[in-house]
């Protein structure tokens, strides 16, 4: 009996209006509207922002908690996490508890905004036993350097006269000491690992507040602020912990975030990507894989530079397994990715459409272009050359 055909799925997100999880699902109807013996495998991706932990559950198993937290502002939020199906990783995305979405447009104002709902989700882990902690450091709110979450599992920030900081980023200003007496002990035994996408340091003008600080609602003078903050908590920090890693690439990553994991806990920092397969064990999935369809909502020279898409066809190109893209749109740049191990590009779209049609009709249109797409692939599969005829 002949093997079937086996597909893997694994699309990002389509930002804005598809989870990669709901894409992914599309995917697997669109193929089997066409090939409805194939294998298909759903293997969701997320960045490590918005999404990760329910991506994750899906691809590798287990299940989602949900935590009453402390969020951006200091108001409390109900954040998600999960636990993998191995029962000692635990997933946490920063955006669930510290993330811009949770905060309005007018109220974004990252001098006063914290990750101590982060801290706190670590906390939950530990208590549930778990010493593997993957953390998704995308769409924070923040510029706090992770004091916030410092602060959540027993860091003390003090100012000139013993006195506790207030939360957010412009009061480590004022920081002169910080008391880590009183840090979880257990986060010696955890080892943590941040999917992490950008390589900027802290400080500077690629640092996290003059890079990121506008979209949370920073002005150029509120940024510099920041910045010059937190230069004084890297001071501070490299004094009390020994560690010097402002200029680590990430340590800029969700308002610093990547720094405070790297000077407070034994915090690994890893591709999102790369983190991510190997935790679903794409290897293996790859080992009887056909073909790999991915996808996200814009292609374009940005993917070509290490978005998903171009992650996982590194990872295939090691299998010879061949990779299509499906994408909301096409960008420009959008030919470069073919020379990055994709083999194929097709935009969703089935007739010229505007961006308010595309994605309020994205999850139909994901579908319908898979079965397209894989219509083409059934007439590939049969063709013959005729003899005599010229390749």
């Amino acid at each position: 009996m002949p093997r079937r055909l086996c597909i893997v799925v694994a699309p990002d997100s389509f930002k804005g209006s598809l989870s990669s999880v709901v894409a992914a699902q599309a995917m697997e109807r669109g193929i089997h509207a066409v090939f409805p013996h194939a294998e298909v495998v759903r293997v969701p991706i997320a960045d490590g922002g918005e999404g990760t932990v329910q991506a994750l559950i899906e691809a590798a198993g287990g299940r989602i908690l949900r935590q009453r937290v402390t969020g951006p502002l200091g108001d409390q939020v109900e954040a998600d996490w999960g636990i993998l199906k191995d029962g000692q990783t635990a997933v946490i995305e920063m955006a669930s508890a510290s993330g811009l979405g949770l905060v309005a447009a007018g109220e974004r104002d990252p001098r006063t905004t914290t990750t101590y709902g982060t801290g706190q989700l670590i906390k939950a882990a530990l208590d549930q036993g778990l010493r593997r902690i993957i953390i998704g450091l995308g769409g924070s709110a923040t510029n706090d350097g992770g004091a916030g979450m410092a602060q959540a599992l027993g860091a003390r920030f003090l100012d000139e006269k013993g006195q506790p900081l207030p939360p957010g980023g412009a009061a480590l200003a004022r920081l002169e000491r910080i008391d880590l007496s009183g840090m979880d002990p257990r986060l010696n035994e955890a080892r943590i690992l941040a999917a992490c996408d950008v390589d900027n340091p802290l400080c500077g003008l690629s640092g996290a507040s003059a890079v990121y600080g506008p979209q949370k609602g920073a002005s150029p003078a509120v940024a510099a602020e920041l910045d010059q903050a937190l230069a004084r908590f890297a001071q501070v920090a490299r004094r009390t912990t020994g560690r010097d890693v402002a200029e680590l690439p990430g340590a800029g990553a969700a308002g610093g975030l990547g720094a405070g994991l790297c000077f407070f806990t034994r915090a690994e920092f890893r591709p999102g990507i790369d983190l991510i397969l190997e935790t679903v064990d794409f290897e293996k999935l790859l080992q009887r894989a056909d073909l790999v369809l991915t996808g996200e909502g814009c292609t374009d020279e940005q993917t070509a530079r290490g978005k998903a898409p171009v992650g996982i066809a590194g990872w295939a190109q090691k299998h010879q397994t061949p990779v299509i893209c499906l994408s909301g749109s096409l960008g420009p740049g959008s030919r470069e990715v073919l020379a990055k191990g994709i083999d194929a590009l097709m935009s969703i779209a089935d007739r010229p459409l505007s961006l308010e049609e595309c994605m309020n009709a994205a999850e139909r249109l994901v579908e319908e272009a898979t079965a397209r797409l894989c219509r083409c692939l059934k007439v590939g599969m049969s063709l013959q050359v005729k003899s005599g005829t010229q390749n």
